[in-house]
This record gives structure tokens, C-alpha cells and sequence, in this order.
């Protein structure tokens, strides 16, 4: 990528005033450094759990083609998309990022969707990740004392403590969150090989190239005349699904060093790091997947993958292990650039008792944020307390469509905006040049299909008028959007298209508070 020859590169110590220039009082605490701001993107995209708990969404869903062959070609895409969104927050670095950037570039009431489809995505999404930790603790937990793993309520029993625990290490870690975002890097590194080697040298025997490549199941219920158009595309969301969150590289920007290139870096970094250690990692799944008739038992379940090629002894044990600390430090990364969103969005007066949300306590940690979203992705998980005819999570990964949903049009709203303002747009140090165009319309058609897709019904007990319809099979995550977006569009057109002018500019009302200090 070239250098912008329209904005001079940033020092790191000018940071603070590049914030200025877009408005914003240094609130937040600048120490992050360029490394840990990939390391959080990293950790959040987590192939130690999207991997792992929606395995068997693609297995269901088109089988080993819809992983060994889906998860490079949506990698591929996903990757552009990334390109496009470093150049804007090279151009932008805010906390609000997403947001933001469709404010500045478009007119309110573009910040304002825009904000409410980020912040509800980076909810759900921090709400999947840790109940799939919740899920795999319980594997855990029955590895190594009999716990009863299919009991819903003391899953989401360990659910809720989870939340409480990354609560608690967001509020009160201040001084470390950073190195443990860069603690995690290493263990996702180092256990995505181990989980490798377990996985090569281990089992017995190992499936064929053929079958990792080649081999098509449709166990979703709907017709094998439906596979390609219906069947396969939603096996995607495990790639889709895994690779996202990635804008936390824009979320904590205004607490990075050098942020106008360190963030645009760690943000495609981190996709492309994950897309390559991910695809080795779910083709040693498949390579173990021999025993196809427990696993399709399993729902697909990556456990059954591990427990059928394992056994249930010391190697079985290490990957759940490793694969459940991964996860929670991926939900703990999720709280972060959550709550830093909540507190970016507040402090432009869009959330109801922003007063409360965009406070920051004397350590620079936006508290209340943490608590209120957190409380919000426990509440969205609460049709997990049931279980659905299949045996399949249904309401796991409706809240990971909502995710998925929420986040990627949340980012197809800027970048459809850069492309509109064409020339007019100043770049920043990290820039795509000419080949904003391409890149720019390959990422916004790909989310039109991926989230029209992904609100879809599961399966066939989930459609409306089915003989086998059941409440417990519907994928709710269209229900959650409706309200969410719904709600948004009505307080916008009663009342916020009267006040809401998009990001405020705390500068001036910080220097004008130091004039009036300094008169005194």
C-alpha cells in the first residue's frame, strides 16, 4: 500500500493532537502499543473459538467442502473488507470507528444506524463468544470431574460467571489488560499447534485428501436441490462468524501509540494471521473426523471430532483445555472493544442515559459501559436456557447471526461511503490508492449476500407453517435486528433527527473549561 501524499505521516507523540483535530479530549489512557492493538483483534477474531464452537454449523451445512474449501474463498473477501476499513481508520483513529467514520464522511443519520448496528453486533458477539466458552468449560468440567454438560442451566450458569469474570478483569485490570492481549496472541499461537500436532500424530487413522476436499453432507434438513444456493452458503457463517470483531483495532485506537498506521496494520493483520492458522487448524479437524456417524449424532459437534479420534483421555482433555482458554481470552479481548464502542457512542449523546455510559473513572476506564453492555449480552443469550428438537445450539448461533449480521453492515455503511465520496475523501498514512474502488464494491456486495443469507432459517422445523415448526428451531437473530434497527428508525424519525448531529467535539468544551480555569 502507498504512502498518502495528501497528509503528512504522524509522529507518535502527536497522537493526542490528531485526536484533537477530530474532535476529541484525550480521555482515555494512550498505552497501548502497535502490537497489542492487533493483539486484541487477534484475540477477539480467536480461532480457538470460532473454530472450535461453530465447526458443526459448516459441517452441517455442506460438510468438509463448506470448511476445507469455504473457509479460504470467504477468507479471501473477508481480507478485502479489512483493507478497505484500514484506510479508514488510518484516516480516523477514534474509539467510535465504525460510527464514526459513516458520520464524518456521510450525515447523521448514517452515524446513527451505523452506531446501533455496531454496538448490537459487538453485544452479540461478545455474548457467543462467551457462552461458547461457557459451553466448551462444561466439556472441561465433564472431562475431568463428570459434570453434566448437557444441562443448559449450569451452562449458562458458567456463562454468566464468565461474564462476571471478564467484567471484573476489564474494570480492574487496567495495568494489564494490554499484556494479556498480548499474552493471548502467544497462546493462540502456541495451542492452534498444539491442537495440530495432537490432532497429525495422535489418531490411528486419518480421513483422505478426498474426503477433506471433496466431500458434500447436507444433514440441515432441507432438500439435497437446495445445496448450493441454500445448504452450503449457510456452513459459511463458521468463517464469517470466526473472522470478525476485527474493528476492536479501531475501538481502542485512541489508547494506541502511533494509532494512524499501528491500527490500519493490526486490523489486516489480523484477519490474514487468522485466515492461514484457522484453515490448518479445521483441516486437522477434518483429517481426524473418521468416525462420521458419531459426529453427525454430535450435530456436528467439533467435540465429538476430538472425543471419536481421541478417546476421552489425557490428548482429548489437552484441546478442550486449550481451546476453553483461548475462548476466554477472546471474551475478555470482546468486553474491551465493546465497552470502549458504548463509551465512544454515548459520548456523542446516542445511547439513552449517556450520561452514565460515557463516564470514565480516575484510571481512564469507561466502568459503566463495561457493566451496561455486559448486562445487555446476558439478557440477549437467554433463549440458550432452551434446547432446541435438533440437539443443535439454534440459539448459540442465532445470536452469532446477529453478530455477524450487526458487525459486517455496520462496516458496509462506511465503506459504501468512502466509495461515494471518491477524491473528496483525505486519506491517511495507510492508504489504498486506486484500488479503493475495486476493493471497495467486492466488500460491499459480499455483506449484501452474507446477511441476507444469515438471517435465513436454519433449518425446516424453523420456517413458518411447517408441519415440524417449533418455536425453539427459529433463528431469532432477524427478531433481534427488527427491534433493534426498528427502534432505532423510530426514535430517529420522533426525535433524534432533531439533535443528533453526529460526533460532538469534547475538544472544545475541554479548552474552553481550561480558559475559564486559567481566568479564575
Amino acid at each position: 500500500m502507498s504512502a498518502s501524499p495528501t497528509q503528512a505521516d504522524l509522529p507518535i507523540d502527536d497522537d493526542e493532537k490528531r485526536l484533537a483535530e477530530l474532535g476529541y479530549k484525550q480521555e482515555l489512557r494512550r498505552k497501548w502499543s502497535g502490537f497489542s492493538n492487533f493483539a486484541i483483534s487477534f484475540s477477539i477474531i480467536s480461532i480457538l473459538a470460532g473454530c472450535f464452537t461453530t465447526f458443526g454449523q459448516a459441517w452441517t451445512n455442506g460438510g468438509p467442502v463448506a470448511i476445507s474449501w469455504g473457509w479460504p474463498i470467504i477468507s479471501i473477501f473477508i481480507l478485502i473488507i479489512g483493507f478497505c476499513m484500514s484506510e479508514l481508520v488510518s484516516a480516523f483513529p477514534t474509539a467510535g470507528g465504525i460510527y464514526w467514520w459513516a458520520a464524518r464522511m456521510g450525515k447523521p443519520v448514517h452515524g446513527w444506524f451505523t452506531g446501533w448496528l455496531n454496538l448490537i453486533g459487538l453485544i452479540a458477539v461478545t455474548a457467543s463468544v462467551d457462552y461458547g466458552c461457557a459451553t466448551f468449560f462444561s466439556y472441561v468440567l465433564e472431562a475431568y470431574t463428570g459434570w453434566d454438560s448437557k444441562n443448559l442451566n449450569l451452562t449458562f450458569l458458567l456463562f454468566v460467571i464468565i461474564l462476571a469474570a471478564h467484567m471484573a478483569i476489564n474494570i480492574w485490570g487496567h495495568t494489564i489488560i494490554d499484556v494479556l492481549q498480548n499474552v493471548s496472541v502467544w497462546w493462540h499461537v502456541a495451542g492452534a499447534t498444539a491442537v495440530v500436532l495432537i490432532l497429525v500424530i495422535v489418531p490411528e487413522k486419518h480421513q483422505s485428501l478426498e474426503f477433506v476436499f471433496t466431500e458434500r453432507f447436507n444433514n440441515s434438513g432441507y432438500s439435497n436441490n437446495t445445496y448450493w444456493f441454500l445448504v452450503l452458503p449457510l456452513g459459511f457463517l463458521l468463517t464469517q462468524y470466526t473472522i470478525t470483531g476485527f474493528d476492536a483495532c479501531a475501538h481502542v485506537s485512541e489508547e494506541t501509540v502511533g494509532a494512524s498506521r499501528a491500527a490500519a496494520r493490526g486490523l489486516w493483520q489480523s484477519i490474514f494471521y487468522s485466515a492461514i492458522g484457522g484453515w490448518i487448524l479445521l483441516l486437522a479437524f477434518l483429517f481426524a473426523a473418521t468416525d462420521v456417524n458419531a459426529i453427525n449424532a454430535d450435530a456436528g459437534s467439533s467435540k465429538s471430532v476430538f472425543a471419536s479420534a481421541l478417546g476421552t483421555g489425557l490428548a482429548y482433555k489437552a484441546i478442550i483445555l486449550i481451546s476453553t482458554i483461548g475462548q476466554f481470552f477472546c471474551g475478555m479481548s470482546c468486553i474491551t472493544s465493546m465497552s470502549r464502542m458504548t463509551y465512544a457512542f454515548s459520548r456523542d449523546r446516542a445511547v439513552p442515559g449517556w450520561r452514565l455510559w460515557s463516564k470514565v473513572d480516575r484510571n481512564g476506564t469507561p466502568v459503566n459501559a463495561i457493566i451496561g453492555a455486559t448486562i445487555a449480552g446476558l439478557v440477549l443469550t437467554l433463549p440458550a436456557l432452551y434446547k432446541s428438537p435438533s440437539g443443535a445450539p439454534i440459539a448459540f448461533y442465532a445470536v452469532v447471526s446477529v453478530a455477524v449480521i450487526g458487525l459486517y453492515v455496520a462496516f458496509l455503511i462506511p465503506i459504501y461511503l468512502r466509495l461515494r465520496m471518491g477524491d473528496r475523501f483525505v486519506p491517511g498514512p495507510w492508504t489504498l490508492g486506486s484500488k479503493y474502488k475495486v476493493l471497495g464494491w467486492i466488500a460491499v456486495i459480499e455483506i449484501i449476500v452474507v446477511s441476507i443469507y444469515f438471517i435465513l432459517p436454519l433449518s425446516p422445523a424453523a420456517v413458518p407453517g411447517n408441519e415440524n415448526f417449533t418455536w425453539t428451531a427459529v433463528n431469532y437473530a432477524p427478531l433481534v435486528l427488527l427491534v433493534v434497527v426498528g427502534g432505532a428508525a423510530l426514535w430517529w424519525v420522533l426525535s433524534a433527527r432533531h439533535w443528533f448531529k453526529g460526533p460532538i467535539r469534547t475538544v472544545d468544551a475541554a479548552a474552553a473549561q481550561d480558559a475559564a480555569e486559567q481566568t479564575q
